[in-house]
């Protein structure tokens, strides 16, 4: 029996979502009694999101789901500061306009998430702080907000403390997030009566002072809600994957990938991934968790395909199902597999193999391909290769019109002459 009486923390509760809580009975009371509004903010510092911030869009998306308003905050005047929390240097500095292409670009994902035509209470909003950030004046900023917070208390925080006992320091622009992300939320609270803050377990800090500085400025009640920060059975951190970040953007991360990422789950993290990161019913999930042996694979097809249906669509998620059906189960070649286009040019030239690997994404440099050859990892055509002075060239081009290129049994890429 969940502790909670409101619908949305007890969605949360049950599927794993909930590591800290401000004021619980508070906020469970409020939520029950009215329509909310909460948010969540993201810095633009690359031009996606990636699947380490599934956990936090979802909560978005459970808040509307349950009756509420989620706003997703876009972070166009923070991103030009960067938040330093548990960072061991310092973010890149960028221009607006890299900060507004990223921006323009990660809004795309939401959609998939939030419903932003439910109405004027129950559509979802999204917001840019810039809006409030970018025309401050300094002198009226530091005597009206800056003057409610103690450098003591700051200094206390870990996320400040970690960097400080490194080598590299802590600039006093980075110091300034913090205060700008209390004051994100109280601007929130003023404009859209926004009560709620949530974010994963790190920004526990940044929301609780938003909270104080609330008090102080004289909105109403605000409240703090954290997830845990989420690693694999095996300790690895979400979001990245052997050859780089899991990006939720499909021009950076192909919707095949995408799903075989997930395919690849651990046995021990079917369960809490299906609660965190599907819409299933937790009857469905229980069901699915309880598959023994080999069957855990299908339970490991499902949840792929509908974590990817969310992100992609239901038609794509079933179109990278049956890419990986018929490639690992009928060995058949898939053109709907991720590819590469090489020049003709070069390809009857001829191109290193080690270099035709990091062109692909299979390496990250020749070195990681050349030890993935010596390993006996990579084949060409599903032919096993083991020199690694290979050149590839027209000659591979099979009857299909590419050159299947295979590293282990589960990363294929085609190479399609152009």
């Amino acid at each position: 029996m969940s502790r909670f009486k409101s619908d949305f923390l007890r969605t949360l509760d049950e599927r794993g979502f909930i590591h800290q809580v401000s004021d619980e009975t508070g906020l469970d009371d409020l939520l029950t009694k009215e329509t909310v509004t909460a948010y969540i903010g993201y810095d633009p510092t690359a031009s996606s999101l990636h699947v380490g911030h599934l956990t936090q869009i979802m909560m978005l998306h459970w808040f509307q789901a349950t009756g509420h308003r989620p706003i997703s905050l876009m972070g166009g005047g923070t991103g030009m500061v960067g938040d330093p929390s548990f960072k061991e240097e310092a973010r890149k500095l960028m221009t607006v306009d890299m900060i507004e292409e990223n921006i323009s670009s990660i809004k795309r994902v939401f959609a998939n998430y939030l419903n932003y035509e439910a109405g004027p209470k129950g559509g979802a909003l999204m917001i840019n702080n810039a809006e409030w950030l970018r025309p401050l004046n300094y002198l009226e900023f530091l005597r009206d907000v800056g003057r409610h917070f103690s450098v003591n208390r700051m200094l206390s925080f870990d996320s400040v403390k970690t960097r400080l006992d490194r080598e590299q320091s802590l600039s006093f622009l980075e110091f300034n997030y913090m205060i700008l992300q209390a004051y994100d939320f109280v601007e929130l609270a003023k404009r859209y009566e926004c009560r709620l803050q949530m974010g994963g377990s790190d920004q526990w800090g940044n929301i609780v002072n938003g909270i104080d500085l609330g008090h102080r400025m004289g909105t109403e009640q605000l409240y703090a809600l954290t997830s845990p920060l989420l690693t694999t059975a095996s300790g690895a951190k979400m979001g990245k994957s052997a050859s780089g970040a899991v990006w939720l953007n499909a021009e950076l991360m192909p919707v095949y990938d995408f799903w075989q990422y997930w395919r690849n789950t651990e046995d021990a993290d079917v369960e809490r991934f299906m609660k965190l990161f599907t819409t299933l019913p937790m009857d469905e999930i229980a069901r699915l968790a309880a598959l023994g042996g080999s069957e855990i694979n299908e339970a490991k097809k499902i949840l792929a395909t509908e974590i990817t249906a969310i992100l992609h669509g239901r038609e794509a998620a079933e179109g990278a199902a049956e890419t990986a059906r018929k490639t690992f189960e009928e060995g058949a070649l898939s053109q709907n597999l991720p590819s590469v286009d090489v020049p003709t040019t070069e390809l009857d030239a001829g191109i290193g193999l080690l270099a035709l690997m990091v062109r692909a994404g299979l390496a990250a440099s020749n070195g990681e391909a050349r030890r993935h050859v010596q390993g006996g990892a990579v084949r060409i055509n599903d032919q096993p290769v083991s020199d690694e002075r290979q050149s590839i060239g027209s000659a591979e081009v099979t009857a299909d019109g590419v050159i299947k290129l295979s590293l282990g049994k589960k990363k294929h890429i085609l190479v399609r002459p152009a």
